[in-house]
């Protein structure tokens, strides 16, 4: 989870950059045109990495649950529970830039 925190400050980071830089008034509007649009790939960026991550929680949660055999229940849901957190995680990073994306772009775009 640490990646996708890396990933959401960074998208922030480049958020905030191209607001500054449309606020100088001597911007190239296809390019920031070009440049919001990053805003929503690195955010869809975070969601396929969120997912990723829930795969390789399942992979391994199912090696375990192989290697011991019986297993209850309650210990299988517990184990989906967590690996679903990156993927929550990816998706809360996606709305947000998504939602930056739009706000910027009826700003400025």
């Amino acid at each position: 989870m640490s990646i996708l925190t890396l990933i959401f400050f960074a998208n922030i980071a480049l958020a905030i950059y191209l607001v500054f830089q449309m606020r100088k008034n001597d911007f190239n509007p296809e390019q920031i045109s070009i440049k919001l649009g990053y805003i929503k790939s690195v955010g869809l960026f975070a969601l396929i990495f969120g997912i990723l991550g829930q795969f390789i929680g399942l992979f391994s949660a199912f090696g375990a649950i192989e290697q011991v055999g019986t297993v209850s229940p309650h210990i299988l849901a517990g184990g989906l529970k967590v690996s679903m957190i990156t993927t929550m995680y990816g998706l809360v990073i996606y709305i947000i830039s998504i939602a930056a994306w739009f706000g910027l772009t009826s700003k400025f775009g």
